[in-house]
């Protein structure tokens, strides 16, 4: 099978971009990484370019899939803690991520925060990642409806980050998955998702042929939903699996 990606990142109308994003193959193993720095906290975008290249670069260098996966988080937020400690920004540098990996027909992900990781089948969402977040809280408990977590007042309260000093990072992995020939992916951050909705990105990738297409028409609709507002960094990766 063949993975067809392209990623995209914006500043929107945010003085920087603090959203980082990358992507690698180590023998015919994909591995798409997105992050989101806090931009509340100052170094936002050191926090995601730190992680992001960390996981980049031991992903590169692994020859085991499975430890590559259960360990790469924590061993990235210790470095992540390093680095601050070096930088003098001991509560300043923190980030999301969210992680893909692809190994022949089968996929996994590993998240933190709220950015997100959406699997589609046969055009529609079949999973998503839950965010760590006030307002995905309030939607498992049936306090409010999950419609409503782009609007909520709360939107930006994380419940868990990397860069926070903890005992054991807390962190959310997938079991891995069969992929097919159709399926397609999309890790986003959420300034990206929260202005379009996931009827309109299953629309847009039923009409596309190619993942750079797909990309490019949901990259449109988030500017034309977000026009007029205080639009923030958005960036995304998709990933289509074709024959």
């Amino acid at each position: 099978m063949k993975v067809d990606h392209c990623a995209y990142t914006d500043i929107g109308t945010r003085e920087k971009n603090e959203d980082t994003i990358a992507l690698a193959e180590n023998n015919g193993k994909y591995c798409f990484i997105l992050c989101d720095g806090l931009g509340g906290h100052g170094k936002g975008e050191l926090a995601s370019g730190y992680v992001a290249n960390a996981i980049k670069e031991c992903f590169m260098v692994t020859d085991d899939i499975e430890t590559f996966c259960e360990s790469v988080l924590d061993r990235t937020q210790e470095g992540l803690l390093e680095e601050q400690q070096k930088l003098g920004a001991r509560f300043e540098m923190k980030t999301t991520a969210v992680v893909l990996v692809i190994d022949d027909n089968r996929s996994r992900y590993i998240y933190i925060g709220d950015s997100r990781l959406y699997h589609f089948r046969k055009n529609k969402v079949c999973s998503r990642s839950l965010d760590h977040s006030v307002p995905q809280m309030l939607a498992l408990a049936g306090d409010i409806k999950e419609k409503h977590i782009r609007q909520h007042p709360d939107r930006n309260r994380l419940l868990r980050v990397m860069g926070v000093e903890c005992d054991k990072l807390k962190y959310e992995m997938s079991d891995w998955s069969t992929i097919m020939p159709g399926d397609a992916f999309l890790l986003c951050s959420d300034g990206f998702w929260e202005p379009i909705l996931e009827k309109e990105m299953c629309k847009l990738l039923k009409k596309s042929i190619g993942a750079d297409e797909w990309l490019a028409a949901m990259c449109e609709r988030v500017k034309q939903n977000a026009a007029g507002t205080d639009m923030d960094n958005n960036s995304a990766i998709a990933v289509i699996i074709k024959e």
